[in-house]
């Protein structure tokens, strides 16, 4: 299955963190329940805690689009998210080239 991936990064203010992470974990729920979507990540730098990257695999730029945003659980992912649209530096998606593998630390060999 060929995926696509969508990163989106933010920059998020100290003092808004907290709720910016809230509202990610209540936008989770609607990503769960989506058959377009594989899995998703909010990871925050940790050189630059103000900045965060957001990972969903989507089982197509299709699906997204035109399935995700166009579906029951959208309306649901963007009001949680809705006060931080502003705070997109980058949103775009991705297909995975055939550069992946586990690096030693993962155990496998």
């Amino acid at each position: 299955m060929t995926t696509t991936v969508e990163y989106i990064r933010y920059r998020i203010a100290s003092q808004d963190q907290k709720a910016f992470e809230e509202a990610y974990a209540r936008a989770a729920e609607a990503l769960a329940a989506s058959p377009e979507c594989i899995d998703y990540e909010l990871a925050r730098c940790e050189e630059e805690k103000e900045r965060y990257i957001l990972r969903i695999r989507w089982t197509s730029i299709d699906a997204h689009l035109n399935g995700f945003r166009k579906g029951e659980h959208f309306p649901a992912f963007f009001s949680a998210i809705r006060p931080y649209v502003t705070a997109i530096e980058e949103m775009q998606h991705y297909l995975v080239t055939g550069v992946v593998g586990p690096g030693k630390a993962s155990g496998q060999s």
